[in-house]
């Protein structure tokens, strides 16, 4: 069992989907067997909670062992995540911040596998942040999209706008109200003949960016639910996104610069996904 504090007005779901990634893996499953207390009482349904109740979490011990993540780098400054897909970055921070003291850095989709960055200092957290900001930090990622690429490489841009009333992003080849420029490259790793492996480098960090910007070229990454097509991901069954966050590199000044030596790499691969 497991047991938390709300510290804010939201629905079960929410919380548990930022709070406790094993819990959300069987989410389904909790509701129904009634694994769910709230303030002492059983609940089958997606309450809302408000801030103070107590959420405890009943589940089996192979339930509570599955990995939502693996630590594949930490020192005294930074610490670096390999998230599973299917688990939010909060979730990952909650985990972590109930063995140590750390700080978010950035976040990634939901269902987009990969590295995350955690300072566990105030120190870090600044000076992290700032790279961040500078695009000191490089983020490739490794990516299987919908069809063969004209162009076996290319450096892309078009402008963003976030649609917050449907929770998605919308890409315009021109600058319209509101939007932002948005700079993808990409390099063609593999290819059949109606699927391609890429790698993008991000050259902006925009909420969506690769998702949305490959799909408006007319490449929607496999198993996107939200810019993809479903038809293409159901003839090929994929109902997660094939996007992994696959390595970082650092261009960093000062107390953190000895991280400019590594090149971390996430364990996750795209070889059983490329059929």
């Amino acid at each position: 069992m497991l047991r938390f504090i709300v510290d804010r007005e939201q629905s079960l779901k929410e919380f548990t989907d930022n709070h406790y990634a094993q819990a959300s893996f069987v989410w389904t499953y909790l509701l129904k067997n009634k694994e769910i207390k709230i303030n002492g009482k059983k609940t089958g349904a997606n309450v809302l909670l408000q801030a103070g109740d107590e959420v405890c979490y009943y589940l089996t011990p192979k339930q509570s062992e599955k990995p939502a993540f693996y630590v594949l780098y930490e020192d005294e400054n930074i610490l670096i995540a390999d998230k599973e897909s299917g688990v939010n970055s909060e979730a990952v921070f909650a985990a972590l911040r109930r063995e140590r003291e750390c700080y978010f850095i950035h976040r990634l989709d939901r269902n987009t596998k990969g590295l995350l960055i955690f300072a566990l200092t105030e120190e870090a957290e600044n000076r992290l942040l700032t790279a961040f900001r500078e695009r000191a930090v490089e983020k490739r990622y490794a990516a299987l999209c919908f069809g063969r690429f004209e162009r076996k490489s290319d450096l892309l841009t078009a402008y963003l706008k976030k649609d917050a009333d449907r929770a998605l992003v919308r890409i315009f080849d021109q600058s319209v109200s509101g939007s932002e420029k948005i700079v993808t490259e990409y390099s063609v790793v593999r290819e059949t003949e109606d699927v391609t492996e890429l790698e993008v480098v991000l050259h902006t960090g925009k909420t969506h960016q690769i998702r949305a910007h490959l799909a408006h070229i007319g490449h929607p990454i496999l198993g996107d639910m939200k810019y993809g097509v479903s038809e293409q991901n159901k003839a090929k069954n994929a109902n997660r996104q094939c996007l992994i966050a696959k390595s970082l590199r650092f261009q960093l000044s000062g107390k953190l610069s000895y991280l400019n030596e590594r090149i971390f790499l996430s364990r996750f691969t795209l070889n059983e996904l490329f059929k």
